[in-house]
């Protein structure tokens, strides 16, 4: 039997942000992976991350492929939440410090957020594949590369096949 890939899916939505379509990109990369033809993924996904969840969700599910659904700031930030659900910046060293020490057996990072471009190659210094996102992409073109992504992925594409397919 084939070995299950495991991808963490997370997302952040601060109330004092825009709203992004999160679940619908969830949803949407969940449905291509379950139509794929060749490839066994297991999805897990964790909404509202705050600071304080990402070593713990690193730590608990040892995933292959890490996915950030939200917000980057235009310092190079991820923007994750806290406890009453407002913004709370994460800088590319304090990532990068994390992904150093947790890398485990993670094989690929998208950080599917504006502004990530930056913190993407930070990460590619500890990290096989690193994905980051421009600061003008659209919500919806943002849904269609992670569901191209995936799809490309689940019928045995590499990362890099996925990742043209994905830009469309």
């Amino acid at each position: 039997a084939q070995r299950q890939i495991k991808i963490l899916f997370l997302t952040a939505n601060p109330l004092d942000t825009v709203w992004l379509r999160t679940g619908e990109e969830a949803r949407a990369i969940d449905q291509a992976l379950r139509q794929a033809e060749y490839r066994s993924f297991d999805i897990v996904i964790h909404q509202a991350v705050r600071i304080n969840d990402l070593q713990e969700l690193l730590l608990r599910h040892s995933p292959d492929i890490v996915h950030f659904s939200g917000h980057g700031s235009a310092a190079n930030e991820l923007i994750l939440q806290d406890d009453k659900g407002n913004a709370v910046p994460v800088s590319g060293k304090a990532l990068h410090a994390l992904f150093t020490s947790l890398k485990d057996k993670i094989r690929c990072v998208v950080l599917n957020a504006c502004y990530s471009e930056e913190q993407a190659k930070r990460l590619a210094e500890v990290i096989d594949c690193v994905v980051g996102i421009n600061p003008d992409l659209t919500d919806e073109a943002s849904i269609q590369f992670a569901t191209a992504f995936y799809r490309a992925l689940g019928y045995g594409r590499s990362v890099q096949e996925a990742f043209h397919l994905g830009q469309g």
